[in-house]
């Protein structure tokens, strides 16, 4: 349970501290977009159960598969789509983080 509340909290940390190292003059919009990246774990619905705290999510499901993760870094060219690159690039680091704690528990 802890490792779940700490991962939800990096999830609006992290994109904080972003904006506000990064984007200082516009930190709080900056930080609305990092966050609404999270909308990327709409992919868990289509799993079967939705939640199983016990499943790596990289990999598993499809907007968390490597392919996606490729096309996210695609999205840090063009200025428009840079914020939204960065959420979903942070968003799947801090899962992948979240995949490294869960197995360092289990094995």
């Amino acid at each position: 349970m802890l490792r779940a509340n700490l991962h939800l909290f990096l999830h609006a940390a992290v994109p904080a501290l972003v904006a506000i190292a990064w984007y200082r003059d516009r930190a709080f919009p900056a930080w609305l977009i990092l966050t609404s990246t999270m909308l990327v774990d709409l992919d868990h619905l289509l799993a079967d159960p939705v939640y199983d705290p016990g499943r790596c999510s990289i990999g598993f499901h499809p907007l968390h598969r490597y392919t996606a993760i490729a096309a996210y870094s695609i999205l840090l060219i063009p200025e428009r789509l840079r914020l939204i690159g960065i959420g979903l690039l942070i968003h799947m680091g801090l899962d992948g983080v979240d995949c490294v704690w869960m197995h360092n528990e289990t094995g």
